[in-house]
Protein backbone atom coordinates (compact mmCIF):
# COMPACT_ATOMS: atom_id res chain seq x y z
CA UNK A 1 0.00 0.00 0.00
CA UNK A 2 1.28 3.91 -0.60
CA UNK A 3 0.71 5.65 1.94
CA UNK A 4 -0.57 9.05 1.45
CA UNK A 5 0.46 12.28 3.29
CA UNK A 6 -2.08 12.30 6.21
CA UNK A 7 -1.77 8.67 6.88
CA UNK A 8 1.62 9.09 7.94
CA UNK A 9 1.93 8.33 11.83
CA UNK A 10 4.97 9.81 13.55
CA UNK A 11 6.42 13.20 14.40
CA UNK A 12 6.52 16.05 11.58
CA UNK A 13 10.37 17.11 12.63
CA UNK A 14 9.91 18.98 8.95
CA UNK A 15 7.69 21.09 9.72
CA UNK A 16 9.09 21.29 13.30
CA UNK A 17 11.71 22.11 11.61
CA UNK A 18 10.52 24.84 9.35
CA UNK A 19 8.51 26.58 12.20
CA UNK A 20 11.65 27.02 13.89
CA UNK A 21 13.85 28.73 11.32
CA UNK A 22 10.67 31.01 10.43
CA UNK A 23 10.17 32.18 14.25
CA UNK A 24 13.49 32.19 14.66
CA UNK A 25 13.24 34.97 11.80
CA UNK A 26 10.46 36.04 13.02
CA UNK A 27 11.96 37.14 16.48
CA UNK A 28 14.92 38.28 15.12
CA UNK A 29 13.05 40.88 12.82
CA UNK A 30 10.89 42.67 15.98
CA UNK A 31 13.83 43.56 17.09
CA UNK A 32 14.06 44.81 20.76
CA UNK A 33 10.39 43.31 21.67
CA UNK A 34 11.57 39.66 20.56
CA UNK A 35 14.54 40.13 22.82
CA UNK A 36 12.85 38.48 26.09
CA UNK A 37 11.51 35.47 23.98
CA UNK A 38 15.00 34.92 22.51
CA UNK A 39 16.97 35.27 26.19
CA UNK A 40 14.11 32.73 27.65
CA UNK A 41 15.02 30.03 24.60
CA UNK A 42 18.83 31.02 25.16
CA UNK A 43 18.05 30.51 28.90
CA UNK A 44 15.99 27.06 28.02
CA UNK A 45 19.16 25.89 26.20
CA UNK A 46 21.46 26.29 28.56
CA UNK A 47 18.82 24.14 31.03
CA UNK A 48 18.56 21.62 29.20
CA UNK A 49 22.91 21.33 28.43
CA UNK A 50 22.76 21.36 32.68
CA UNK A 51 19.90 18.42 32.35
CA UNK A 52 21.98 16.94 29.68
CA UNK A 53 25.29 16.86 31.58
CA UNK A 54 23.85 15.48 34.79
CA UNK A 55 22.15 12.91 33.26
CA UNK A 56 25.17 11.57 31.63
CA UNK A 57 26.85 11.79 35.02
CA UNK A 58 24.68 9.49 36.62
CA UNK A 59 23.79 6.90 34.00
CA UNK A 60 26.66 4.85 34.23
CA UNK A 61 25.83 3.72 37.66
CA UNK A 62 22.60 2.89 36.59
CA UNK A 63 24.25 0.80 33.73
CA UNK A 64 25.99 -0.72 36.07
CA UNK A 65 22.85 -2.03 38.27
CA UNK A 66 21.77 -3.24 35.22
CA UNK A 67 24.74 -5.33 34.10
CA UNK A 68 25.23 -6.34 37.76
CA UNK A 69 21.60 -7.35 38.43
CA UNK A 70 22.11 -9.56 34.48
CA UNK A 71 25.55 -10.58 36.15
CA UNK A 72 23.76 -12.27 38.82
CA UNK A 73 20.90 -14.36 37.24
CA UNK A 74 24.05 -15.83 35.01
CA UNK A 75 24.74 -19.34 35.29
CA UNK A 76 28.18 -19.71 34.30
CA UNK A 77 30.28 -17.00 34.86
CA UNK A 78 33.37 -18.11 33.30
CA UNK A 79 32.18 -17.68 29.85
CA UNK A 80 30.63 -14.32 30.56
CA UNK A 81 34.10 -13.26 31.73
CA UNK A 82 35.79 -14.31 28.90
CA UNK A 83 33.47 -13.34 26.20
CA UNK A 84 33.44 -9.98 27.87
CA UNK A 85 36.70 -9.14 28.19
CA UNK A 86 37.40 -10.41 24.82
CA UNK A 87 34.80 -7.82 23.63
CA UNK A 88 36.22 -4.83 25.97
CA UNK A 89 39.60 -5.50 24.84
CA UNK A 90 38.43 -5.28 20.98
CA UNK A 91 36.29 -2.02 21.48
CA UNK A 92 39.21 -0.20 23.79
CA UNK A 93 41.61 -1.23 20.94
CA UNK A 94 39.23 -0.24 18.18
CA UNK A 95 38.70 3.42 20.22
CA UNK A 96 42.50 3.91 20.64
CA UNK A 97 43.10 3.36 16.84
CA UNK A 98 40.29 5.26 15.74
CA UNK A 99 40.99 8.70 18.18
CA UNK A 100 44.53 7.85 18.65
CA UNK A 101 45.76 7.81 14.76
CA UNK A 102 42.49 8.03 12.42
CA UNK A 103 41.22 11.04 13.73
CA UNK A 104 44.46 13.23 14.34
CA UNK A 105 45.46 12.33 10.96
CA UNK A 106 42.37 13.16 8.99
CA UNK A 107 42.39 16.66 11.55
CA UNK A 108 46.13 17.14 10.62
CA UNK A 109 45.59 16.63 6.82
CA UNK A 110 42.44 18.82 6.61
CA UNK A 111 44.04 21.94 8.80
CA UNK A 112 48.11 21.11 8.57
CA UNK A 113 48.08 21.83 12.06
CA UNK A 114 49.19 19.44 15.17
CA UNK A 115 46.15 17.54 16.39
CA UNK A 116 47.69 16.93 19.79
CA UNK A 117 47.93 20.38 20.97
CA UNK A 118 43.77 20.31 21.31
CA UNK A 119 43.56 17.37 23.67
CA UNK A 120 40.66 17.74 25.02
CA UNK A 121 38.76 17.38 21.51
CA UNK A 122 40.18 14.06 20.81
CA UNK A 123 39.44 12.92 24.45
CA UNK A 124 35.85 12.80 23.25
CA UNK A 125 36.67 10.28 20.62
CA UNK A 126 37.61 7.59 22.90
CA UNK A 127 35.25 6.90 24.48
CA UNK A 128 32.00 5.35 23.18
CA UNK A 129 29.52 8.32 24.11
CA UNK A 130 26.97 9.47 22.62
CA UNK A 131 27.16 12.99 20.28
CA UNK A 132 24.24 14.35 22.89
CA UNK A 133 26.17 13.79 26.03
CA UNK A 134 29.41 15.26 24.51
CA UNK A 135 27.86 18.12 22.92
CA UNK A 136 28.01 20.42 26.01
CA UNK A 137 31.97 19.98 26.74
CA UNK A 138 32.28 20.43 22.60
CA UNK A 139 30.59 23.46 22.73
CA UNK A 140 32.59 24.90 25.58
CA UNK A 141 35.94 23.80 24.38
CA UNK A 142 34.81 25.63 21.13
CA UNK A 143 34.12 28.39 22.69
CA UNK A 144 36.72 28.38 25.35
CA UNK A 145 39.94 27.09 23.18
CA UNK A 146 38.82 28.32 19.86
CA UNK A 147 37.15 31.86 20.27
CA UNK A 148 34.16 30.97 18.15
CA UNK A 149 31.60 33.09 18.91
CA UNK A 150 28.77 31.50 21.30
CA UNK A 151 25.66 32.25 18.54
CA UNK A 152 27.54 30.52 16.08
CA UNK A 153 28.45 27.29 18.65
Amino acid sequence: QIPVGTEIEGMNILGLVLFALVLGVALKKLGPEGEDLIRFFNSFNEATMVLVSWIMWYVPIGIMFLVGSKIVEMEDIVLLVTSLGKYIFASILGHFIHGGIILPLIYFAATRQNPYLHPDVFDFSLFPLSSSATLPSMIKCIEENNGVDKRIS
